[in-house]
């Protein structure tokens, strides 16, 4: 198994101002990518252009956008389209969660989250798998997570909205094989990243350990760069096996109760 080389591609990366996008942008730069970079937050994207134009010698491209507005997909495409940029590779990392019991929960937040956890990540799907495709040579990779392998009380909304996006995910690798695009749902664990910030929980429940984003990507790489990759991977041996254990001796009704315990030591 050899790296693949990225240089010729233009990477869009959703969420790249914090965590996995970041990463995600510095390892890519690294592979030759030209890359479009987009968040709400512009002047982190700025300092990171900056710092991988001058490292990598690359094309990089800042765009600000809340991709919780109307049709995000349409949106984007558009502003991408007027900066003369054809892209190649798309990473849709934007994503945050909402803790606490469902009922108790704001519903304009909750809104918020479907529109940046569900809808944003099929609306920009669909707004560039076809010139994805067509360039035949890059990926598409849609960030979902561990929570999208069970229900999640008191994370209710987030585990739904990962389990939409492996499921759509892994359907559209079935849908692209023969194009050239490599297509690839990522489920991190618990990762070392602002997600439990906007959370508003200190830490990961039950004090699970936390993932560096560096060994995140370098495990979603490593699956695009097999020869076959495929339709999911999950981020760490312990969490696989977590998965795995889970489907074979416990029931559904254990595995939700047990999660339930975790995230009520979080609560």
């Amino acid at each position: 198994m050899s790296a693949v080389d990225y240089h010729g591609h233009t990477t869009l990366i959703t969420g790249a101002s914090a965590g996995l996008g970041t990463e995600f942008a510095r390892r890519l730069a690294a592979r030759g990518s030209d890359l479009v970079l987009v968040a709400r937050r512009r002047d982190r994207l700025e300092k990171l252009a900056a710092e991988l134009r001058e490292q990598r010698r690359i094309q990089v491209r800042v765009v600000e956008m809340d991709l919780a507005t109307e049709h995000p997909g349409q949106a984007l495409a558009a502003q991408v389209a007027q900066l003369g940029v054809h892209v190649t590779s798309l990473i849709n990392n934007a994503g945050f969660a909402t803790f606490g019991p469902f009922h108790q929960a704001d519903p304009d937040r909750l809104r918020r989250e479907i529109a940046v956890d569900v809808t944003a990540v099929a609306d920009i799907s669909r707004a560039f798998i076809g010139q994805l495709r067509t360039a035949g040579r890059g990926v598409l990779v849609n960030v979902a997570s561990m929570a999208a392998y069970q229900p999640n009380p008191r994370m209710a909304l987030y585990g739904a909205s990962k389990a939409f996006v492996l499921s759509l995910t892994e359907a559209l690798w079935e849908e692209s094989r023969g194009t050239g695009l490599r297509v690839l749902a990522l489920s991190p664990g618990a990762t070392r990243t602002e997600f439990f910030d906007v959370v508003g929980t200190p830490q990961a429940a039950g004090g699970t350990r936390l993932a560096s984003p560096v060994d995140v990507v370098r495990t979603a790489l490593a699956a695009l760069d097999r020869r076959n990759p495929p339709p999911s991977v999950i981020a760490g041996r312990a969490n696989r096996v977590m998965v795995f254990l889970a489907r074979r001796l416990a029931t559904r009704r254990q595995v939700i109760r047990a999660i339930g315990r975790l995230t009520a030591e979080g609560a």
